[in-house]
């Protein structure tokens, strides 16, 4: 057994390091960054990775909750210690999502799944400050520089459709800011948009376009900690440059696109998307973009590249067979038209069942076709999503290999890479997809190294790859099944062979006509090389899988 262990230790701490470091300068020199084709790791900011344990506790949120219902000490610091240590360039990440870091209610509540604190961070108190649990704006800045020079992007998590529930410390906002009934019933549009969510979160109004004061209570509470006159001035030259009238969803725009200009991040996924106006989305984009081409600008030496700002949307029960529409039932919504890039994809965890090429051509079509210029989110597991691919962890390679495999963007959810448990006793609801990650497994144990291997190698052949996710799919041969992909952007192209399903040992495989005779070529997964001969490549290896790569 202590053999094993140390084999994949040494597997997972230097090979796979020392080829990320290659690997990584030919992304950032030559590959183009695509986010249809991107690796986005999605982590719960207070369950991911603990930098600093000074932080832990803030305005004595130290009552008892219900099991994972209270924070656990994940923070930015820790986000950027992964970072630093390699642990995304191995993983083959080239982008990171996290939930919201704003400035959570000080108090708890009871939903009816146990006493809750907003570790989530989707419970705002002021979407101007950091809540001290994450973070300082400091090391945010550090998180968000480390990233970039690793190749990575940043998308923070934005929320403008609810204020965090009322508690005796967290009053309620003014009413001509928020409603407090109805509770939704999703029945049509209107009942889906001009509602709660659930009881006691305050619905922000935002369909309204009348001028509102900010709330009392905002305006104390900045003057207590002395930068209202900034934020009111900061306010007016916004309200000044975009013309619109002072109504609340605009306040809060103008809130989240500050974290753009001040910190440079890359991308914003919208929280409740289908719960507001679609309009409210359009120009939540519009300033966006403003704000990143003004950190563009302020900050020249330190932009990736012309990759334009990215907006993803969780149109909760958006499926990809939808296409370009979400249908409410009295009415169908184009978000796409409304400031998307992409939208997470509901449907994936479903269709990841089929067999490997009714998966990956569908897909592929779909995204070529219909979607063209546009993106979907595929995820095996998500933070809220009860009935997830595999919930009991028994089909942790599957898992990977069909998600990294499957054309559009890949969301991997913090712990997909190493089997972290979703079944936690004594939990209620959502608690149970939300538990700390699973370290000391990926430092001791076997199983878990050896599925760690797995995704990271399937992780970096996708990111050093864009024909992967964001290429065309054309199957080669359905036994043994192989086929490839293909991408071009401009003066790139990239063409890659995959084999699923493979004999062990000695095999050999069709590449069509994407490798010329002669070719030298790399399996990406064992690292053998071969040569195209006849059309036809042999690799002799232990695994039942082969990627295929030019050499360089």
């Amino acid at each position: 057994m202590k053999k094993n262990i140390v084999l994949v230790a040494l597997l997972s701490a230097f090979i796979l390091p020392n080829a990320t470091q290659a690997q990584t300068k030919k992304v950032t020199n030559s590959i183009p960054f695509v986010w249809e084709g991107a690796n986005l790791y999605f982590l719960l900011t207070d369950r991911f990775n603990n930098g600093d344990s000074s932080n832990d506790i803030n305005y004595n949120r130290n009552k008892k909750t219900g099991k994972l219902r209270g924070f656990m000490g994940g923070d930015v610091k820790g986000i950027t210690q992964k970072i630093e240590e390699g642990y995304f360039d191995q993983l083959g990440i080239n982008a990171i999502w996290m939930t919201p870091l704003v400035e959570q209610i000080h108090d708890g509540t009871d939903e009816g799944t146990g006493y809750s604190y907003g570790f989530h961070g989707y419970w705002a108190k002021d979407w101007t400050a950091l809540d001290p649990n994450f973070g300082t704006p400091e090391e945010v800045k550090n998180m968000v520089e480390k990233a970039h020079q690793h190749g990575i992007r940043i998308v923070f998590d934005g929320v403008i459709n609810h204020t965090g529930p009322v508690t005796p410390q967290d009053a309620v906002w003014p009413e001509n800011w928020v409603r407090t009934t109805p509770a939704c019933d999703y029945k049509n549009y209107k009942n889906t948009t001009a509602c709660t969510l659930v009881a006691n979160l305050p619905d922000i109004l935002t369909e309204s376009e009348q001028n509102v004061e900010l709330p009392a209570a905002l305006v104390e509470k900045w003057k207590k900690e002395g930068r209202y006159e900034q934020e009111v001035k900061e306010l007016d030259e916004f309200f000044a440059r975009t013309g619109y009238p002072r109504a609340p969803k605009y306040y809060i725009i103008k809130w989240l696109t500050d974290y753009i200009t001040e910190y440079g991040i890359d991308g914003y996924r919208a929280d409740t998307t289908k719960h507001l106006e679609e309009g409210v989305w359009a120009e939540f984009k519009k300033q966006c973009d403003y704000a990143f081409i003004t950190w563009k600008k302020n900050n020249p030496g330190k932009v990736l590249d012309n990759t334009a700002f990215y907006t993803t949307g969780e149109v909760s029960g958006y499926n990809i067979s939808g296409g370009l529409y979400y249908d409410f039932g009295d009415k169908k919504v184009n978000y796409f038209a409304n400031g998307f890039n992409s939208l997470i994809n509901f449907e994936f965890k479903n269709e990841a069942k089929k067999d490997y090429e009714s998966l990956f051509s569908y897909y592929s079509n779909t995204l070529q076709k219909e979607l063209k210029g546009f993106g979907v989110l595929n995820y095996v597991s998500s933070h809220d999503d009860s009935t997830p691919f595999d919930g009991k962890r028994e089909k942790t390679f599957e898992s990977a290999t069909k998600l990294l495999l499957t054309p559009g963007t890949a969301q991997v959810y913090y712990g997909d890479e190493s089997g972290r448990n979703l079944v936690i006793e004594g939990t209620k609801g959502d608690a149970t997809l939300r538990s700390f990650m699973n370290w000391d497994d990926i430092k001791n144990n076997p199983t878990t190294q050896k599925t760690l291997v797995h995704w990271q190698k399937l992780g970096q052949f996708r990111k050093n790859h864009p024909a992967v996710g964001a290429g065309v799919h054309q199957k080669i041969s359905a036994s043994p099944y192989v086929f490839s992909r293909s991408f071009s952007q401009e003066n790139y192209s990239d063409q890659v062979v995959v084999g699923l399903d493979l004999a062990k040992g000695k095999k050999t495989i069709s590449t069509g006509t994407i490798f010329q005779n002669g070719a030298k070529v790399i399996d990406a997964y064992s690292g053998k090389e071969s040569v195209v001969t006849y059309g036809k490549v042999t690799v002799d290896s232990e695994y039942d899988l082969v990627l295929l790569e030019l050499k360089k």
